[in-house]
């Protein structure tokens, strides 16, 4: 086994008494596994899976009943095991916690486990063969990218969390084990954002990221070149470190059944979560485990207002989330004013004072200085206009027909703004009739690689899990023949069948919606951005991608690249000004580039292309010619394509009628671009026939 990179040796962990927040919170949920895992966030490169790796060699080891593949406790009078039962002087093996890590392309039957393949075709027997979940039983099982990890397994990931046993029922097998385990995830939120549902399933959650003091930079470089050099000697240099951390996570492991918590440091508790106005009661749960598991890291035998304020720290920030564009933090002016009133006090010295996670903040990116970053971060809308001029527009200043008000304009005649949206909405979901092929995701039924098993097919190069049951029967017949002896199964290359598997796929939308000074309008803008904010949200939720192009001015601009990061968009969305000349065609191309990359990089997701526009043209030279030039380009391609008219008024020019039929796009007048309207039409021409689903 290569050697691992010390624990202690990942800087903000390099002393038992002063562990920053992502160490902390690892620790603390070893101590007391009902914490219920941590999620670690955070951009690539700050030592995220190094350290989730190094942990497992700094716990305890443990017991478990000897030749059981279920790790049972012997301690346990019954354990869940299909190995048992046990007898009671059964041998004791004492082994190293496991560290299981589930990738994010794994099968169901790898998780789960199935039939044992060796047996069943070698001695005819249909035996279970344990999976990644019975492995993780008393150990941690670790998901890095697990906001990557497809929906279901997540599914199969929260039964065996909510009930801490795996039931399998498939292939002629029948069993069930126990599954406890510690859940650890990292996740880059840049890549999209988590599933509600496995998120609140993480006790903890912190931020990281990497630090900006050049000297500690310069540490983290030494410490990783020195292990490269010769990982042996530099992890001798940490093994005294190492077996402290052991001993002081073995003490408070021992502890921590003898902390106490007290009906004054619960109802501090219980302030603090409904200060953040969480949901549901599990915040409370995992606050107060979280403070006891404090209490007893730092050799207290009473929960005092300090672990209260650590646990909070840890356990809330991901719960007081309302949708997914909120950020994620806590208001430590809040906590500090919650924390002031009625704070329970042990009889005795309650130890050191505790600023925050590890014992003290840490000003190069300690927890303190990440709950900062992520919940004071202002609004980069203000509503009020940019002061600088943008190109002249000839429909610039004209009266806003959606709400009566004529539109700033400086004295050159345009007008530059930056608009925010509206509250965005949950939508009704429409999936496409039929099956198609596309990447696995939750919007249209597809045949995909996950998923439940709907066939077989021969193997054809691609990629895929045996389907056993339609295996053994094409190998039936030709036993006679193939001088069978015994019970084991004679097999030919011929014989094997592939599992054809149904899931769900996703969809590209791209918006190419029009910023120039024809669309400043207040209300006009604000319900493209709402409508698009609204798509986000649903894309999260559905795994789509959705891309915004605009443009305004001369040029057109990726303002948001096809992702599901619902965060970053909606940043990008809000600080997108409005006004300038319009350059149609430069947006029309631009979205057709973007389109061809996507294709590239993802050629079986169906794309759609929205076009949001007047359809006026009037940047450059031969601005109008240009743009029909780039729709009967877009046209050859043969992307789906919707134009949403925004001109408005009593007469028309038709111009956006006229782009559509050169792009062979559905056009659909809206003299308002309302956040309803707009998301009807995105929905209503996914390719097929349609049907509601509740």
């Amino acid at each position: 086994m290569p050697q691992q990179y010390p624990f202690s040796a990942v800087v903000g962990s390099g002393t038992a008494s002063d562990l920053d927040g992502m160490a902390l919170a690892l620790v603390l949920t070893t101590i007391s596994p009902g914490v219920g895992g941590v999620l670690v966030r955070g951009e690539k490169g700050t030592a995220k899976s190094t350290a989730v790796r190094a942990l497992a060699a700094v716990l305890p080891p443990i017991d478990v009943v000897a030749g059981d593949r279920f790790s049972s406790d012997p301690a346990e009078p019954a354990p869940l095991s299909p190995d048992g039962p046990f007898a009671a002087d059964a041998a004791v093996e004492t082994r190293p916690v496991r560290l299981v890590e589930l990738p994010v392309g794994a099968t169901e039957d790898r998780v789960l486990g199935s039939i044992d393949l060796q047996k069943a075709l070698g001695e005819g027997t249909a035996a279970y063969g344990p999976g990644l979940l019975a492995r993780a039983h008393r150990g941690i099982l670790y998901v890095d990218e697990v906001n990557l990890l497809h929906d279901h397994l997540v599914d199969v990931l929260l039964d065996a969390a909510a009930m801490g046993r795996v039931t399998v029922e498939r292939d002629g097998v029948s069993v069930e084990h126990a599954a406890r385990f510690v859940l650890v995830g990292t996740m880059n939120p840049e890549e999209g954002e988590l599933r509600p549902q496995l998120l609140d399933r993480f006790g903890l959650t912190v931020e990281v990221a990497a630090p900006r003091d050049p000297a500690v930079r310069v540490e983290v470089v030494r410490r990783r070149l020195a292990f490269d050099a010769d990982p042996t000697a530099f992890a001798a240099r940490y093994a005294d470190a190492e077996a402290a951390l052991t001993a002081r996570i073995r003490a408070a492991q021992a502890r921590v059944a003898e902390v106490v918590l007290d009906d004054a440091a619960l109802l501090t508790i219980a302030e603090v979560c409904a200060a953040f106005d969480v949901d549901g009661m599990r915040a409370d749960i995992v606050t107060a485990r979280t403070a006891v598991a404090h209490a007893a890291w730092q050799g207290r035998d009473r929960v005092t207002a300090d672990d209260i304020r650590v646990a909070a720290r840890l356990a809330l920030p991901h719960r007081r989330r309302r949708n997914p564009f909120d950020a994620p933090g806590l208001d430590e002016d809040l906590l500090d004013e919650v924390l002031g009133e009625g704070q329970p006090e042990p009889p005795e010295d309650p130890g050191p004072e505790d600023d925050g996670p590890g014992g003290g903040a840490d000003p190069e990116g300690g927890f303190d200085s990440q709950a900062r970053s992520t919940s004071g971060e202002p609004d980069p809308t203000s509503g009020e206009p940019d002061p600088t001029a943008g190109e002249p527009d000839s429909t610039s200043g004209e009266p806003d027909p959606t709400s009566g008000e004529p539109a700033p304009a400086t004295a050159g005649g345009s007008v530059t703004s930056t608009i925010g949206a509206g509250t965005p909405y949950r939508a009704r979901l429409f999936s496409v009739a039929g099956t198609g092929t596309g990447d696995a995701g939750r919007r249209s039924r597809a045949i995909t690689r996950t998923g439940r098993q709907v066939g077989s097919r021969t193997p054809d190069g691609e990629p895929g899990s045996l389907h056993l049951p339609d295996t053994i029967r094409a190998a039936a017949p030709h036993q006679h023949a193939r001088t069978r002896r015994g019970t084991a199964l004679t097999l030919a290359p011929a014989d094997l069948r592939i599992a054809v598997k149904e899931g769900r796929e996703s969809n590209l939308v791209l918006l190419c919606v029009d910023a120039s000074g024809s669309m400043s309008a207040r209300r006009r803008m604000e319900q493209v951005k709402t409508a698009v904010l609204s798509l986000l949200l649903d894309a999260y939720q559905r795994r789509d991608k959705v891309g915004l192009v605009t443009f305004r001015g001369h040029a057109a601009t990726v303002a948001l690249p096809p992702t599901s990061s619902v965060e970053v968009a909606a940043r990008r969305l809000e600080e997108l000004p409005a006004g300038g000349r319009t350059p149609l065609a430069e947006g029309l191309l631009q979205a057709a580039e973007v389109l061809r990359v996507e294709r590239l990089r993802d050629p079986r997701r169906r794309p759609l292309l929205v076009v949001v526009t007047d359809g006026r043209a009037t940047a450059g030279a031969g601005a109008r010619q240009r743009a029909a030039q780039a729709a009967a380009y877009l046209a050859s391609t043969g992307i789906g394509s919707v134009v949403v008219d925004c001109e408005t008024g009593r007469f028309t020019m038709g111009l956006a009628r006229e782009l559509a039929r050169t792009l062979g796009a559905e056009h659909v007048p809206l003299g308002e671009v309302t956040a309803d309207g707009l998301t009807d039409v995105v929905r209503s021409r996914r390719t097929g026939p349609r049907e509601e689903v509740a």
